[in-house]
């Protein structure tokens, strides 16, 4: 059997210019509307976990690869969605987690890692081995690209020992697929608005595929380069706290013309997020076949949560509950947590106070699963759960919402109110990937 994602790429360099966009989280309302969203338009669907999301420690997720596999495969039960339409992926898989460390020890980590994304079931796995490690030298010096393609193949090394275990298990695993390369800057985004941004140099690009398929066919993984369906490249698309890098094909025309001598490859996109449907949609055509997206998602749903917010706290037949306090809550964590926002937000007390409800890079994301924002999450649910919510509070707050609720298309409850607004980033994506 094939693997979905190299038929689709056979498709799209067969000039049928279809592509597939990657959903990056971990949380559950971003996941269940996507099985939703995908049960409801008859489409596969791409979940990737990172290695900081997910790796053999827990990451900040507490999930190892096996758990995310669960995770997922309960969500998708609740969905019903099919467990066979469902690919999953690992982000930038490599030593990154532990890039403080000497480089032995943490490719060895990172080998680990790798093999038990796989064993899991894991067949989309993205190599990443571009960071500098703690005896590498100057930081500042940009690492040797053949250093990072050794390591590249190192770890795709590793991967086929654990899918030829797996196969011992299940005779009919489907042998993964890989990505190589990374995005300029380094996963995880800018860190402010300002900061330059340069469309991946086409020599670049050639030397990235060349210099790793040489350290392939060194190990004897040839069959495995065969499997090597994307690079991650910067094709010009990125956002800071404020701001959003948008795409432009004439700037990244000189890369994305290169694909026509790789008959195998596509592009893919990283930090997609808040472009428009056009310049989405141009990115597939151009080559960017696959565009990932997570902060995007996370973003919408606290959109909706604090729109809820809004409504609960205006609702007369609320008055004198105890209501749930959500953003007060959620301020409140983060101060009390700073490591994951405090290092990426810069500016004035009241600019940073701002950045922590509104920035675009959205890391209030990391703070849903904790106790006491997943108990005022829970208690806005409620509240708004045991009364008929005003229809002129759905049109103040939500409006779109309100629209597809008076036609009969959107039960009026908060939690699908809340995934119909994380759907309409759906939307735009399916838009991108289907040809015309």
């Amino acid at each position: 059997m094939g693997h979905y994602l190299r038929e689709l790429i056979q498709k799209h360099k067969a000039g049928i210019r279809l592509g597939i966009f990657s959903v990056c989280s971990a949380n559950e309302f971003v996941l269940e509307s996507l099985l939703e969203f995908g049960r409801k338009h008859d489409q596969a669907v791409l979940i990737e976990a990172t290695s900081n999301q997910v790796n053999q420690y827990g990451g900040y997720t507490g999930m190892v690869p096996r758990d995310f596999v669960e995770f997922v495969a309960g969500i998708a039960a609740k969905a019903g969605f099919p467990k066979d339409k469902v690919i999953l992926g690992g982000d930038h898989l490599g030593p990154n987690p532990w890039r403080q460390e000497p480089a032995a020890e943490a490719m060895a980590k990172a080998e680990v890692l790798v093999q038990e994304y796989v064993r899991a079931g894991f067949s989309k796995i993205h190599l990443d081995a571009s960071m500098h490690l703690s005896d590498d030298g100057d930081r500042r010096v940009a690492l040797d690209p053949k250093l990072i393609a050794q390591r590249t193949a190192q770890l795709c090394q590793a991967a086929e020992a654990a899918y030829q275990e797996l196969l011992k298990e299940n005779p009919g695993a489907v042998p993964p697929v890989y990505v190589i390369g990374t995005e300029v800057p380094a996963p995880g985004g800018t860190q402010g608005d300002d900061e330059g941004l340069s469309v991946t140099k086409s020599e670049d690009f050639h030397a990235t595929v060349n210099l790793t398929r040489e350290a392939f066919a060194q190990k004897g993984l040839d069959e495995a380069w065969a499997r090597v369906i994307a690079v991650v490249v910067q094709p010009g698309v990125e956002f800071g706290d404020h701001s959003i890098h948008e795409y432009n094909r004439e700037q990244a025309r000189e890369l994305t013309s290169q694909l026509a001598q790789y008959p195998g490859l596509v592009l893919e996109g990283h930090s997609t997020d808040y472009q428009q449907p056009q310049a989405l949609k141009e990115m597939v055509e151009d080559g960017v076949a696959i565009l990932k997206v997570g902060p995007e998602l996370t973003f919408a749903l606290r959109e909706a949560l604090f729109l809820l917010e809004h409504i609960e706290q205006q609702t007369p037949a609320l008055a004198g509950r105890a209501l749930s306090g959500l953003q007060e809550t959620m301020e409140e964590v983060m101060l009390a947590e700073p490591a994951n926002w405090a290092p990426y937000y810069k500016g004035s007390e009241a600019e940073v106070r701002f950045a922590r409800k509104y920035s675009l890079s959205d890391r209030i994301r990391y703070y849903w699963p904790h106790p006491k924002a997943e108990a005022a999450v829970e208690r806005l649910l409620a509240n708004l759960g045991s009364v008929d919510i005003p229809l002129t509070l759905l049109s103040q707050y939500l409006p779109r919402q309100y629209v597809k609720v008076r036609e009969g298309r959107l039960p009026k409850e908060a939690e699908a109110l809340i995934k119909d607004r994380i759907a309409e980033v759906y939307e735009k994506y399916l838009y991108a990937i289907t040809p015309v």
